[in-house]
């Protein structure tokens, strides 16, 4: 069984997301196996790091599939002698091909064999997002789709304020869109870093997972803080209670990036 590693970069503006659906294919995972199995003639299915929702974009997805020796022999009677006799050539092969054949908002950054045991979403420690507000009147056509834009000034103090209420190991489910039962909700956020520029303001979150649109509503609650209608402490009751109502708005999907996923 041979192991292959994809670190892939997106626009996910007109994706319904990562993951492959039954009611359509306008997703990430499903077009890249879509030309999987054109270059194949077999079907692959592929693991992501992070299913990110529709229209948000990541700069770094990890992903990774298995191919079974019959599989590979397969794929062998369809390339090259010298694709053959180099070990790394099929990597180097189907990272040209994917990019060949995958629409332009979705590139193959890097395709390497990965160990057996590795696995995309499983194996990673860690994952950084990134998300990116306009500040009031300092709209920028060419980031709308890309942004989030602010209609009143925010406080950066209260907002960091707010973000520091939220680090460390915490039962999340009240920073949660649907949560289930059987799943715990607890996470461990390591860092919330705010900084801006003169037109724009970025929040890097990292930790060690995120629920379902769990980064989207604390950006809408840092948001809430930072107009003041909101103090900080308020997020406490929100952790406390686990109660979605409580905290603020989904932020748009537009503005989120999946930065970075982290592997020991």
């Amino acid at each position: 069984m041979s192991n292959y590693r994809l670190k892939i970069q997106y626009d996910g503006t007109r994706y319904r997301g990562w993951q492959r659906q039954k009611n359509g294919d306008n997703t990430i995972q499903g077009k890249i196996e879509q030309v999987l199995y054109r270059l194949l003639d077999t079907a692959v299915e592929i693991d992501g790091a992070g299913r990110t929702d529709a229209g948000v974009h990541a700069a770094c997805q990890i992903a990774n599939f298995h191919l079974t020796e019959k599989q590979m022999e397969n794929v062998k009677r369809k390339m090259s002698k010298d694709v053959n006799e180099n070990p790394s050539a099929f990597s180097d092969w189907i990272f040209y091909k994917l990019n060949e054949y995958l629409p332009e908002d979705i590139r193959i950054l890097k395709v390497e064999q990965a160990g057996e045991r590795f696995h995309s979403r499983l194996s990673a420690t860690g994952k950084v997002y990134e998300y990116h507000l306009l500040k009031k009147d300092c709209f920028d056509v060419f980031a709308r789709k890309y942004s989030w834009q602010m209609e009143e000034c925010l406080s950066l103090d209260a907002m960091k304020k707010t973000a520091s209420c939220l680090l460390g190991r915490h039962d999340f489910k009240g920073f949660c869109s649907k949560s289930s039962k059987k799943k715990s909700t607890v996470r461990i956020l390591t860092g919330i870093d705010i900084r801006e520029t003169e037109n724009d303001i970025y929040i890097t979150y990292e930790g060690n997972g995120f629920l379902y649109n769990m980064v989207r509503i604390i950006t809408g609650t840092l948001v809430e803080a930072g107009t003041g209608r909101r103090t900080p402490e308020s997020v406490l009751e929100i952790l406390e209670k686990g109660e979605r109502s409580l905290a603020g708005e989904t932020a748009p999907a537009k503005g989120l990036k999946l930065l970075k996923v982290r592997y020991d």
